[in-house]
């Protein structure tokens, strides 16, 4: 190969390596003008674009009019390698600086979140300390020995409902949760928008008049019933009549309205639900952040009313969830009105639920004569013995095992019919409730393996009922118990009218 033709190969090179510079060049300028910010000086980045053709211009020129020479191909293939660097170098630059610029978003929005949750972890350490404080008071003040038996009912009235406060807190902390972490599915059914107003009313009914606030529920909608989630429904309903009647002084006035306000050919019914109160109203800057998680508006009016300022993100979410939206009228002085829009398929009106008998037909002394016997697995001491004073009370007699292991093993070694069922809790040491129930189920005697056995767990959500049905239970209590769901819950094992969902699915197949 002679001298130019070495020549003229390096200028065609660098001739495309400028070609190559420029459409990167190109490249990387329509990205900075998407990030924004460069409207008013869109010359800053097209000057280096049109120096950069005007090299090209210069290659072509020397390349197809000009006889180079070796010093002239390697200062213009010089120049084609550095602007090459120059583009790369530029490159680079943004976009390190760009991921300094998301690190520090980031770095500024977990600062907000951490902020946020300092404050709610202050607000809970206050709302769970306020019940807490009751209940040790009024324990304390019914273990006095001169506490006589109506001071020590009305302690026991107390500490009941500041337990009910207490669990609410826990329960919407829960709830949040599962919000944030995508658990939370929607279950349609047919409802009556109507009956649900009713329930709504009834629900309120008392406490308002307690608080001398005229209570209105009003339905004006045609087109009653809709196939929708009945349970997170009437959460946003709660939520909603529950702050406008915290907030709402002696005397003044909470209004429930619901409307239709238009129908689809698709079958479904535009509704609004107003819940308008003539309280204290909010401030516009914390009108803004009503919604937010964690959100509570701290002035010397609301300051003695609790919450864990959870509730409206909770609305808000369940609302995002079935479509809808909520939005939020109030001034301080001058009330606030809630505005709920939703879009529900009409249906028929659904065919009425034929309710279940709740009372046992055997008195406590029968059953006690009867010899009924229940198999108690639970890992907790004061558990196993509050569950078995309740099921005592109600004539029951209670083994209990410390793990699933040991309550597989006692069901085991019994006979048919010793023991009526088992109340299994979940999450224990050795065996948990899971594995003890599929156990139970694999057992040789057949009257032994269909026992029933029901959940007594503190998971309380709909997936860990569906899981506890999945393992092969047969139903399902919360903890902290209700006596009378657990009463009504077994009474079907206890009286011999026992069904359960499994059988059903069984029978039907």
């Amino acid at each position: 190969m002679n001298f130019h033709a070495l020549i003229d190969i390096t200028i065609y090179l660098g001739s495309a390596l400028m070609v190559y510079n420029i459409v990167r060049y190109f490249h990387f300028m329509r990205e900075v003008r998407a990030a924004g910010g460069w409207e008013k000086r869109a010359g800053v980045l097209y000057t280096p674009a049109v120096l950069l053709i005007l090299f090209l211009f210069g290659y072509l020129t020397v390349a197809f009019l000009g006889d180079p020479d070796g010093v002239i191909a390697a200062i213009l293939f010089g120049g084609s390698v550095f602007v090459f660097i120059i583009v790369y170098v530029m490159r680079v630059i943004t976009e390190r600086v760009r991921q300094n610029e998301h690190l520090k978003t980031a770095l500024e929005d977990e600062k907000r979140a951490n902020e946020a949750k300092t404050i709610f972890l202050s607000n809970m350490s206050h709302d769970i300390r306020t019940p807490m404080n009751a209940i040790i008071g009024y324990t304390n003040l019914a273990r006095r020995p001169e506490a006589g038996m109506e001071e020590m009912k009305d302690c026991l009235e107390k500490i009941e409902s500041s337990s009910q406060h207490l669990l609410a807190l826990i329960n919407d902390v829960l709830e949040m949760s599962r919000i944030e972490s995508g658990k939370m599915e929607l279950e349609e059914e047919p409802v009556d928008l109507e009956q649900v107003l009713d329930e709504l009313r009834t629900m309120f009914a008392t406490q308002m008049e307690e608080k001398k606030l005229d209570y209105t529920v009003v339905c004006d909608a045609k087109d009653t019933y809709v196939s929708c989630d009945k349970n997170r429904l009437n959460r946003v309903l709660l939520n909603l009549v529950s702050n406008a009647y915290k907030f709402t002084p002696e005397g003044g006035a909470v209004t429930v309205t619901l409307q239709e306000t238009g129908k689809e050919a698709s079958g479904k019914g535009s509704y609004e639900f107003r819940v308008k109160d003539t309280g204290i109203g909010m401030a516009p800057e914390f009108a803004e952040k009503v919604f937010v998680a964690f959100e509570r508006e701290r002035t010397s009016t609301v300051s003695g009313i609790q919450g864990t300022g959870l509730g409206m993100a909770i609305t808000k979410n369940i609302v995002d969830l079935m479509g809808g939206t909520v939005t939020v009228e109030t001034s301080p002085g001058k009330g606030t009105e809630f505005i709920v829009r939703l879009c529900f398929s009409l249906t028929e009106k659904p065919v009425p639920v034929v309710k279940m008998r709740t009372e046992c037909p055997m008195t406590k002394e029968e059953r006690e004569a009867a010899g009924f016997r229940m198999l108690l697995a639970e890992d907790m001491e004061v558990n196993r013995e509050i569950a078995a004073m309740l099921l005592a009370h109600e004539g029951i007699l209670v083994d209990t095992a410390e793990n699933g292991k040991i309550a597989v093993e006692m069901l085991q070694k019994s006979t048919p019919g010793y023991y009526r069922a088992v109340l299994m809790d979940v999450q224990m040491p050795v065996m948990d409730g899971y594995e003890a129930t599929r156990q139970i189920r694999a057992l040789p005697d057949p009257e032994l393996a269909r026992i029933p056995i029901i959940a007594v767990t503190a998971n309380a959500f709909r997936e860990d009922v569906q899981q506890a049905l999945d393992a092969g239970m047969d139903g399902h209590i919360a903890k902290p118990i209700d006596p009378d769901a657990l009463m009504q819950t077994l009474y079907f094992i206890v009286c011999g009218e026992h069904h359960t969902e499994n059988d059903r699915l069984r029978d039907a197949g």
